[in-house]
């Protein structure tokens, strides 16, 4: 196992996040399974071979890393393990064609290229035949040899502080902590709560009227993420920088969150560190820009390789600059380096003032290896680099841990009460609740409000029948709660194909709707043939989380966890 170093004397909490929405029956290209080939391809295989680099090395890793339970549904999927080969073996075919051409055509650095590109897809179906197409197999190797701790996130990525009943934040946790146990064989301890988003307890109005109403449905006392967190047995959470920076507190040690109305629940939180995310996000002047890195937007097609650097915008005439992996690869160490020496700068004035001080940065996992191609490549020399620090000096270097094994040494003392917020655009909901995408909505909200009543009922416990329909009308809310169908709204990046999948899973949800008033009014539990053939087909296409529990969704039926006592006050 590699834990944090014995006594440094900061922590740095690198924290991956692995998401996709539900793309399996649901297209192809440009969107669809063509996403999930492609993070499968250049960001999670990239990382499990980072990971079996540390590994052989005994480098710790200590990388957090939600997969998110939406994403494990997919990599777990038959269809996923019987697509993605022939989508590898189609860009291998495709460099070679392009190496044919480029030596044809006496483009000799273009040719070596598209070898590499040629050797790297081999070497991608290759680790996927190794690991007999499981993926989460790999994940869970390393998560069991303490290479990184793998968390959790809600079930389909719900943006919770927006969901319409406590009910349903309770369900996205729960059905996300099933699925997690199911497929890693232990609950998870940590979450990564979509989008960063927050929300405390309080009154709260729906913010759009029900679809087709012209009175506004009743507001309500919800419960806090942290409440529907602790219920569920998650110790910690992440929030965005701005959120602590507002209660004038530091950003670099944790704060139990505990509500204003149960003082029972309490859940840990990590701000994340505002100056290494600009490195790493920054388009303009992070380490994704430099001009020696490969360029994400430009492709040869028809393989679609990229062959060309990212643009200098100083030397605009310059023309298209071929890319060197072999430059690329020099540079990830410089930056890996500064990365490493500006994490020690930050932490330094905390140093030896109490409890170790810990830096926070959280990222979305397919900007390494997807977006920013060298990524992997980064996390490894950072490992590596904040490794051979602490063998040096341990007692005041800068240690890689994962969130639990930080806790676990330093548990959380101080509280801290939070306003509502996201790490999105303006600090608050604006990406997910705007005039382009309030009418989702309107439909969504009702659907919460009939699942909750369905599910309290219990009617679908009495048959296999009966809770084959409400499985899937729950599977189908679930779909329809997706943040992404909102955030590519409003981003324009796939805004046509959300519009129709939150449009689709709305149809089929109020299929189901219609099929189980049916089976409600019926004394004989049977369907007629149309609704049976209609369930079966709408099951093959969405069957997500085979073992769900309609009864995550009734009133009454949170999973409470041991009272959190001794809470220090409120500062």
């Amino acid at each position: 196992m590699t834990k944090a170093a014995e006594n440094p004397a900061g922590y740095l909490a690198l924290t991956l996040n692995a998401h996709l929405p539900y793309v399996i029956h649901h297209g192809t290209w440009p969107h669809g399974m063509e996403w999930l080939h492609e993070a499968v391809a250049e960001t999670y295989l990239p990382l499990l071979r980072v990971l079996a680099n540390l590994e052989r090395d005994h480098v710790p890793a200590n990388f957090n890393i939600n997969l998110s339970p939406i994403l494990l549904e997919q990599l777990a999927h038959p269809l996923f393990r019987v697509e993605f080969p022939k989508y590898v073996t189609r860009k291998i075919v495709a460099a070679r064609e392009d190496e044919a051409y480029f030596h044809h055509s006496g483009d000799c650095q273009l040719a070596e290229t598209a070898r590499f590109w040629g050797n790297f897809y081999t070497t991608t179906l290759d680790d996927f035949n190794a690991l007999d197409g499981e993926i989460i197999r790999g994940f869970r190797h390393c998560n069991d040899a303490g290479l990184i701790e793998i968390l959790t996130c809600a079930a389909t990525h719900g943006y919770l502080p927006l969901l319409g009943t406590d009910e349903s934040v309770r369900a996205q946790i729960g059905a996300a902590v099933q699925a997690h146990v199911r497929h890693f064989g232990r609950a998870p301890r940590g979450i990564w709560s979509p989008e960063c988003g927050y929300r405390p307890a309080g009154l709260w109005s729906y913010p759009v009227l029900d679809h087709g109403a012209t009175e506004p449905h009743p507001a309500f006392q919800r419960i806090g993420i942290e409440q529907a967190l602790s219920e569920s047995g998650l110790e910690y959470f992440f929030v965005d920088t701005h959120l602590v920076e507002e209660r004038q507190r530091s950003l670099y040690q944790t704060y139990l969150v505990d509500g204003p109305h149960d003082k029972r629940f309490a859940a840990t939180v990590f701000p994340r560190d505002p100056r290494t995310g600009l490195q790493v996000w920054s388009s303009d002047t992070g380490y994704p820009s430099d001009t020696t890195y490969l360029d994400f937007h430009k492709r040869r097609f028809p393989g679609g390789h990229r062959y060309w650097r990212v643009p200098d915008p100083s030397a605009p005439n310059e023309g298209d600059v071929l890319y060197s992996p072999w430059l690329a690869a020099e540079r990830v160490q410089k930056h890996a380096s500064h990365f490493v020496q500006l994490v020690y700068q930050t932490l330094q004035s905390s140093f030896g003032q109490g409890t170790p001080p810990i830096l926070c940065a959280p990222f979305d996992a397919d900007l390494f290896g997807h977006w920013w191609f060298e990524g992997p490549q980064w996390l490894e020399a950072v490992a590596r680099a904040l490794h051979m620090q602490n063998v040096k000096n341990q007692a005041a270097g800068v240690a890689a841990t994962t969130c639990s094994q930080y806790l676990d040494r330093h548990p959380s003392t101080e509280t801290i009460a939070l306003n509502e917020g996201s790490w999105g655009s303006g600090g608050n909901h604006q990406v997910w609740m705007n005039p382009d995408t309030s009418w989702t909505y309107a439909h969504l909200y009702p659907a919460e409000r009939y699942i909750r009543e369905v599910c309290t009922a219990g009617l679908w416990r009495s048959s296999e029948l009966g809770l084959r329909i409400v499985q899937q009308l729950c599977r189908e809310l679930l779909l329809l709660e997706s943040s992404d169908w909102q955030s590519l709204i409003t981003t324009g990046s796939a805004r046509d194909y959300a519009e129709r999948r939150f449009l689709n899973h709305n149809k089929k949800f109020l299929e189901l709707k219609s099929i189980w008033q049916d089976f409600e009014a019926k004394h004989d539990g049977e369907l007629n043939l149309l609704q049976t053939n209609r369930l079966a087909e709408i099951e093959q296409r969405d069957r997500i989380f085979p073992d769900l529990d309609p009864g995550l969704w009734a009133n009454g039926s949170q999973q409470t966890t041991a009272p959190v006592t001794a809470l220090p006050q409120l500062l």
